[in-house]
């Protein structure tokens, strides 16, 4: 297991090398870094994932799980679920291979007086380790009944379910299933359950120590398939489609086996693509020409951790060999709007406050920009503090009211517009999003961040 640990950590050396042209162009911004194609990174065969996704595991729940439920004052906390219609926290929850809660599965996550946790199943089938069988085989009668009983043994005070009005991953238990878990316990259990929401959420953002040191491996994978599909070795300008990239991206991770959480996207601007400031997204489909800057958005889940990248490319005209001007400024415009951003991740402050000071900066920056960011983790539209919403750019209820945890990640995500004067001032949109994780101090971007244009020649 170790060596394997270890291949993960010494293939992420090859993110701390710059492509030598970009090297003084990134000079100007911190954390730049370019990465040329994802065949710099080994990808794990599918076999060969199990034993680090499980060892990970095994990390978070016998040092990460103790530490949250004393946080969140839980005794017992479970998570019940049937064959087709898992809970969503379930599959963070269990050794892999695993593809389904068989018939109904059972988890129950049981304090000791001493801290520690007792992971148990009370399962026909059981899960084998990190899990200990409480009860296994039977009827789904005699399952139910000895969950009750299992309970009643363990005596605890406050039993979290996953129910919640607000945080859809929190919202795992069936409605049948609640009302047959209120059925079986005796009445004075019953007054003892509560919604397990807040232990759920921490859960899904808290980030491991083991889990940040292979986080930037997954980015770079993600990073250097986007430099592939921005390149002549996949453009041919004049034509090449945006719909052909946005394939490409997505069969280069199917060959990587790599699943994506959603079809990559790309999309074209050019002199005369109608963008103004009121526009949400400026961009559309069709045939890439020379002059063309080209934006996609990409996600990919590797050892369970997922990704959320945009980044910006730009077709060379046959008589040039870099960007415009006017583009190039508009990307370290950018590239400054992420710096106001993450300098506002403040341990204790909420997503909306940190939204609110960051666009009071930007506005008085003269950066016309817009900021969506959202946690990262087990899903790439994570639980956590927002950060601003594409449609919102006021506060958010509830979500954006939850507070900034140290070691959990994040994908800085926004847009600039900006008038480029090659183009006539014709406003450019110019959409980044990076993937990163706050220390408890900064906020450090996990395999670098765009500061250089893509160049497709």
């Amino acid at each position: 297991m170790k060596h394997k640990i270890r291949l993960i950590l010494k293939c992420c050396l090859p993110l701390l090398i710059c492509h030598p042209l970009h090297v003084a162009a990134e000079a100007s911004f911190s954390q730049g870094r370019y990465i040329n194609s994802a065949a710099d990174f080994a990808v794990l065969p599918q076999r060969e994932r199990i034993a680090p996704e499980n060892a990970m595991l095994t990390e978070r729940l016998e040092q990460l799980l103790p530490q949250l439920m004393v946080e969140q004052n839980l005794d017992m906390w479970l998570v019940l679920n049937r064959e087709k219609a898992e809970d969503p926290v379930y599959f963070t929850l269990v050794p892999q291979p695993s593809f389904a809660a068989r018939r109904t599965t059972m988890l129950v996550f049981n304090r000791l007086a001493d801290g520690t946790i007792e992971k148990l199943t009370v399962n026909r089938y059981p899960l084998g380790a990190p899990y200990t069988a409480a009860w296994q085989g039977g009827s789904l009668d005699e399952q139910w009944q000895a969950l009750a009983d299992l309970i009643v043994s363990k005596d605890p005070k406050t039993i979290g379910i996953n129910v919640s009005k607000e945080w859809p991953v929190a919202d795992g238990l069936t409605s049948a299933l609640h009302s047959r878990l209120k059925e079986v316990l005796p009445q004075a259990y019953q007054s003892r359950l509560v919604p397990a929401e807040n232990l759920v959420v921490r859960w899904l953002e808290q980030r491991t120590a083991t889990e940040l040191a292979v986080y930037p491996h997954i980015i770079g994978i993600a990073r250097g398939v986007i430099a592939e599909g921005f390149s002549s070795r996949v453009i041919t300008p004049g034509v090449t489609t945006t719909e052909d990239v946005a394939w490409y991206l997505r069969e280069r991770f199917s060959e990587l086996q790599l699943p994506i959480w959603f079809m990559p996207y790309v999309s074209l601007q050019r002199p005369g693509t109608p963008c103004d400031k009121d526009t949400a997204f400026c961009g559309e489909s069709g045939v890439i020409q020379r002059g063309d800057i080209l934006h996609t958005d990409v996600g990919i889940c590797y050892l369970k951790l997922c990704s959320d990248t945009q980044e910006m490319a730009y077709v060379l005209k046959t008589d040039e060999e870099d960007a415009p001007a006017g583009l190039k400024a508009a990307l370290a415009t950018g590239n400054r709007w992420q710096d106001i951003l993450k300098k506002e991740f403040i341990t204790g402050r909420t997503g909306n406050q940190i939204l609110k000071v960051t666009q009071q900066k930007a506005q008085a920056a003269g950066i016309l920009s817009s900021t969506y960011s959202h946690p990262l983790g087990f899903f790439g539209h994570a639980p956590g503090p927002t950060i601003g919403m594409w449609d919102n750019q006021g506060p958010t209820p509830v979500q954006g009211d939850w507070k900034l945890y140290a070691n959990t990640a994040y994908a800085i995500e926004g847009n600039i517009k900006q008038a480029i004067p090659e183009w006539q001032n014709q406003l450019a949109h110019i959409k980044l999003e990076q993937s990163a994780y706050f220390d408890g101090k900064t906020v450090i971007y996990l395999a670098g961040r765009q500061t250089m244009w893509h160049l497709v020649r």
